[in-house]
């Protein structure tokens, strides 16, 4: 079923056709089906529900929030989404223009800050060795002194066991992702395998393939995970990148984006690092 049915003469105007609201709220009632139904099987809360077939998008968080909802509710009740998205977006001023991809393995969004020198390890560093150094020069000294020498070490029992090698500072090292417990289990080298996981509140997603195959596009809920594998490349756009923990490769991905930012990635076979 299709908005284009809802017409009794199929060469009407295109001004008589119904409104998106109207066609999903008749597709609905023609199914049998109550809100409360269509908003259990969509995941699409009831109050967001009743104001899309009142034609009130105000409830759906923004275009691309109202798209996903708009295509989901059409599948639940028959409808072709594709059509019903078109006409959203003749009725709101059009889709905007997309962005081009963000590079790959983009280096600004994995790289860490650098770190600054360890001083205090470094004037440790040189504590211990002058202390060393002088537990060295008093056990070597004189035999003449060595009763002397005894009692110093005794003393300070520091100086006889103390290492005389200094330890430098590490040089800084950038932060590498590390696996992480939440990481994807033994991921195949030969595929590029993505996990998203909405943790800061609810996003839009969309994934495609390397053919550019539609994998998976609609909200993703607070506390849901999706999992998409292909064996050359994967294709995302975040609605709220903020909100996602992102896992490629069974290594996790700091800084996806921010709240409220639509983010787009495609991520390939082997270390996201390494791009």
């Amino acid at each position: 079923m299709s908005i284009g049915n809802f017409p009794e003469d199929g060469n009407s105007p295109e001004s008589d056709r119904p409104s998106v609201g109207s066609a999903l709220r008749r597709a609905r009632v023609d199914a049998g089906l109550t809100i409360d139904e269509v908003s259990t099987s969509t995941r699409v809360r009831v109050p967001i529900v009743q104001g899309i077939e009142q034609d009130d998008f105000s409830r759906c968080g923004g275009d691309v929030y109202a798209r996903g909802h708009i295509r989901v509710l059409a599948r639940a009740v028959g409808l072709d989404p594709d059509g019903l998205i078109a006409q959203f977006d003749a009725d709101h001023g059009g889709r905007p223009v997309p962005t081009a991809p963000a590079p790959l393995f983009e280096a600004e969004r994995i790289r860490p800050e650098p770190r600054r020198p360890n001083w205090t390890a470094a004037m440790v560093a040189a504590i211990v060795a002058v202390v060393g150094f002088v537990g060295f020069t008093l056990f070597s000294g004189d035999d003449g002194d060595g009763g002397s020498t005894v009692a110093e070490e005794s003393a300070s029992p520091k100086a006889s066991h103390t290492p005389s090698r200094s330890h430098k500072p590490k040089p800084d090292e950038p932060d590498r992702p590390e696996p992480s417990d939440s990481a994807i289990a033994g991921v195949p080298a030969d595929k590029v395998t993505v996990k998203l996981t909405a943790e800061g509140g609810q996003s839009w997603i969309s994934a495609q393939d390397h053919n550019g195959r539609l994998l998976e596009e609609g909200v993703l809920r607070e506390g849901d995970s999706k999992t998409f594998s292909d064996s050359k490349r994967i294709d995302l756009v975040l609605g709220n990148a903020g909100a996602i923990k992102l896992f490629v490769n069974g290594k996790e991905v700091k800084k996806v984006g921010t709240s409220g930012a639509v983010q787009r990635l495609s991520y390939t076979k082997g270390d996201p690092e390494a791009g």
